[in-house]
């Protein structure tokens, strides 16, 4: 028998999940000299990249560029990208583990954390991870609406999502133009009557997650002044006294930003940002629909590890509003057949290798990469060491390693399972013909590229190429 990651008999990896983990975990495969790896990629949506196309703000052009990194990575001969193929329903997971020595899981945190307050569910309150995938072409949220007529919105979290939403929220028409919004989100954000825009966190302005750059972003925002409560806004003691034990660049920045917005008076602008800290929503009322969110104040105490955390205090508040946004992190999904913590929101794993819940033990040839492997946390960039590590225990584990049909270790085996399975499945070929009709799209609207938001559409319009026909453009 042929060893396995010989020429003859490469190594065969499947990769679940097409964001920037599972392309650095492609990547360190692809670079490692060990053995000869072949890759196939697959994803359940028509279009790859992840949050990079569903989740970064479309605003931030500069960092959706790390796609051209990925794009780089599907062009070596021995990786293939298979969308609109869903794991667990198009092919089952006994079925990977038959055509596959690995699989990788790098299915990302698909869902968003609960508040668990009386009114989160009254219409209004949404998660802020719907309002992220709506504005960004989405096709799971594409039909959604929100009720832009509202005055005030609550956005609740100090992340950089949080930060996004509100920005979104403030920015106007012409500025959003110039991005790769959905169209159906830049026509109703063009008739938003929002004006007054809540930040709410519930630690103070020293423990605020979100980066500088993000911070900044607010006060450059054309006609929206930012406030920052004088109050909420001034480092407290405990903080002060952390601060000054273990320095903190970026809080001493974003402080330093925080202390600006704080010193300049509002201007009357259109719209305003209020940044409140150290409260939390209790309750969400309203009668059929969002109308106000009841606040508690906190105040700062020193947990036993040191780290600083809010606690309730007696006085609360309540805030007028029609709209609320939850950000509070994302949570993984559990995948069928494969092993999950429901409370963490992650497949258990060691250093990678997915653990069996019931022995503790590695389940031979499965892996975790990214968010369902570490959690909701990081930048994007963050995932490539991830990624190396899991790949560094693939390639240790290699040479024990179940072995498969040699009649269904080939890619063609694969793809004849896929053409009777799901014919109308998408190549990273295919995937470039879209891509490069967004952006002729966009540019007759003098935008960087109309976003299709609709799976039909997608696989219209690749029909359409295979069938030599002219593309329809898009509506």
């Amino acid at each position: 028998m042929t060893e396995l990651g010989s020429e003859g008999t490469p190594l065969r990896v499947a990769i679940i999940g097409s964001g920037p983990s599972g392309f650095y975990a492609a990547d360190a495969l692809l670079r490692q000299t060990t053995y000869a790896v072949e890759i196939d990629m697959f994803d359940r949506l028509p279009t790859p990249y992840g949050l990079v196309r569903g989740g970064v703000a479309p605003d931030h052009q500069k960092i959706k560029s790390v796609t051209k990194v990925y794009d780089k990575i599907a062009s070596n001969s021995n990786f293939q990208l298979y969308g609109y193929v869903e794991f667990g329903k198009d092919i089952s997971h006994d079925e990977f583990k038959s055509y596959y020595h690995a699989i990788i899981y790098a299915v990302g945190a698909q869902t968003d954390r609960r508040l668990g307050i009386p009114g989160e569910d009254l219409p209004g309150s949404h998660a802020a991870t719907e309002f992220v995938a709506w504005y960004n072409a989405h096709p799971d949220y594409a039909h959604l609406q929100f009720d832009l007529s509202q005055d005030a919105v609550a956005v609740i979290g100090n992340g950089n999502v949080a930060m996004d939403v509100a920005r979104i929220l403030a920015s106007n028409y012409e500025d959003l133009h110039k991005t790769d919004i959905a169209q159906y989100a830049l026509e109703a954000l063009k008739e938003s009557k929002v004006r007054d825009i809540y930040l709410l966190g519930r630690r103070g302005p020293a423990q605020a997650a979100y980066t500088n750059p993000e911070l900044k972003e607010l006060g450059e925002l054309g006609d929206v002044d930012v406030i920052v409560d004088p109050v909420e806004g001034t480092l407290d003691p405990l903080s002060k006294a952390a601060l000054e034990a273990t320095p903190d660049p970026l809080a001493e920045k974003n402080l330093k930003v925080l202390n600006g917005y704080l010193q300049k008076p509002p201007e009357g602008k259109l719209r305003r940002i209020h940044m409140r800290f150290l409260v939390s929503p209790v309750e969400i009322t309203g009668d059929g629909h969002v109308q106000a969110i009841k606040l508690v104040k906190n105040e700062l105490q020193q947990a036993s590890d040191g780290t600083l955390r809010p606690r309730a205090t007696n006085v609360y508040e309540t805030l007028p509003i029609g709209l609320v946004f939850r950000s509070i992190g994302y949570i993984g999904v559990a995948l069928p057949g494969v092993p999950f913590d429901e409370k963490a929101g992650v497949i258990p794993n060691d250093m990678g290798r997915v653990i069996d819940p019931a022995t503790k033990t590695p389940v031979v040839g499965e892996y975790a990469v990214g968010w369902i492997k570490r959690g909701a946390n990081g930048v994007i960039g963050t995932n490539k060491p991830d990624s190396q590590e899991t790949v560094n225990m693939l390639i240790q584990d290699a040479p024990n390693l179940p072995q498969i049909d040699p009649s269904k270790a080939t890619r063609a085996a694969v793809e004849a399972l896929l053409n009777e399975r799901k014919p109308n499945h998408i190549t990273y070929t295919d995937w470039q013909l879209l891509d490069m009709l967004e952006m002729q799209n966009g540019q007759s609207l003098d935008r960087p590229r109309l976003k299709y938001s609709r799976i039909d559409e997608m696989i219209d319009a690749v029909e359409r190429s295979r069938r030599a026909q002219p593309l329809a453009p898009l509506p």
